[in-house]
């Protein structure tokens, strides 16, 4: 097929594509289409395979015409993007035309569709760039604290004895009511079996303070005025009065730090000493991992200020899906019974993606450029690099080799793992051209605050 293209850029990534197709190839195609027509057209009197042509022209001309039309924009288009690698369409984005062209078997034939494409960014400059380290070191506070969830996650819940009185951290049931100006229970404030922990302020009139002291089977009526500024607005500036009554208390019963501890954490663990050294790996590789994502994220951002470029709506549009149905997937659900669900809450879908759109569209620039960077300085990772990173890994993780060859072993698991060697192969490049400075000292948990 003898075509002539021409390309024409639109704004956000999108361009106009501009076909001219032979007439010759054009009048092939209605041949081509006509044959099709006269071997299989059944008409009265005549035979099947038998109807003349200029027969069937006077009947389905305008059909005749259509399906040719149809062939060749798709036969071009289908040649042109085989071959086209800076201009070709995203996936989900497909060519559209604007305007029906004309079909003249006498004329070339000429179209136009429009469509978007991945986004051209040149990063070439890196002066001004300094990404700023954070300095963090693992304190014996850290490691207590460690051991001190662990202790609460292998603790036994036990009921307290009756005559001991309810304290902090304790787990209590209990019953209430709000009552009136003349005490007397108000229509549907009750409720019976609420359990919590004292302390937390988790329970709706915030009275962890109110009940301290009491004993099981106690009954006691609490008033309580809450502030104007009350984050509840259903309390605030209100006086509440409220009858709560104690069913049971219990407490955690936490396990001594011992090598029984640790041997039932995991049988790996022989001794506390054991737990401790696998607790302090476990947090040395979170704390690099950490660094190094904040590192990459401040680069990005820092990128992406200095070279803007806009983003296909398209391309947008399908991030935004796409977090829309793993969110689905999250609550083990439809995206249609997601929707239903999230306006049950007073919230809707729009609002939700448009509270997303900001975040989603900053993600997806990083994303273009790294992937741009890659091309550009032709990032590649050898069997040998990844070698060593199947034995960093096991190293990090307390491990062996094998075991984490086995867990990507499958095609998928491979490939994530290869891009992510590159990408931190690209990065260690990057940090050679910017400066790359010692930034704040920070505790360990100051360091994963906002992490998401």
């Amino acid at each position: 097929m003898k075509i002539s293209k021409e390309f024409t850029t639109l704004e956000k990534s999108a361009v106009k594509l501009t076909v001219t197709v032979a007439k010759d190839d054009v009048n092939e195609a209605y041949k081509s289409i006509l044959e099709k027509y006269t071997k299989n057209a059944q008409i009265p009197g005549f035979r099947k395979g038998h109807v003349p042509a200029n027969v069937l022209e006077r009947k389905f001309g305008d059909t005749l015409n259509a399906e040719a039309m149809s062939e060749v924009i798709d036969k071009s288009l289908n040649e042109i993007f085989e071959n086209e690698t800076e201009n070709r369409p995203l996936p989900y984005n497909q060519p559209v035309m604007d305007t029906m062209p004309a079909f003249d078997r006498e004329k070339d034939f000429v179209y136009s569709v429009t469509y978007d494409t991945f986004p051209k960014v040149s990063v070439k400059d890196f002066s001004g760039i300094t990404i700023k380290e954070p300095q963090v070191s693992i304190t014996d506070k850290d490691m207590e604290n460690e051991l001190k969830e662990i202790q609460e996650r292998n603790a036994v819940v036990m009921d307290k004895k009756d005559d001991e009185k309810l304290e902090n951290g304790d787990i209590v049931t209990i019953n209430y009511s709000e009552l009136d100006e003349s005490d007397k229970e108000i229509d549907g404030s009750k409720r019976e079996g609420f359990v919590f922990t004292v302390g937390t302020g988790q329970n709706i009139y915030k009275i962890d303070d109110e009940i301290l002291g009491m004993k099981k089977n106690d009954t006691k009526i609490i008033t309580k005025t809450y502030n104007s500024d009350d984050a509840d607005k259903d309390l605030a500036g209100k006086t509440k009065k409220i009858s709560v009554t104690i069913t049971a208390i219990k407490i955690r019963q936490l396990p001594a730090l011992d090598d029984d501890l640790a041997q039932d954490v995991n049988e790996k663990f022989k001794t506390l000493e054991d737990l401790k050294n696998d607790i302090k790996r476990n947090m040395e590789t979170a704390k690099n991992r950490r660094i190094a994502e904040l590192k990459s994220q401040s680069l990005l951002e820092q990128l992406v200020e200095k070279n803007p470029f806009e983003i296909p709506d398209s391309m947008l549009q399908a991030e935004l899906n796409g977090r829309w149905h793993l969110m689905a997937q999250q609550f083990q659900t439809t995206p249609e019974q997601l929707e239903k669900l999230i306006e049950s809450s007073g919230q809707t879908k729009e609002k939700m993606l448009a509270d997303w759109t900001g975040n989603s569209e900053k993600m997806l620039k990083s994303r273009i450029i790294v992937e741009t960077l890659m091309k550009d300085k032709n990032i590649s990772v050898t069997p040998e690099e990844i070698e060593k990173r199947y034995e960093q890994i096991a190293e990090e993780g307390g491990i062996t080799v094998e075991d984490v060859k086995k867990h990507y072993a499958d095609a998928r698991s491979k490939e994530y793992l290869v891009d992510d060697a590159k990408e931190q192969k690209l990065y260690e490049e990057i940090y050679k051209e910017v400066k790359v400075s010692k930034g704040d000292k920070m505790s360990f948990e100051d360091l994963f605050k906002n992490a998401q």
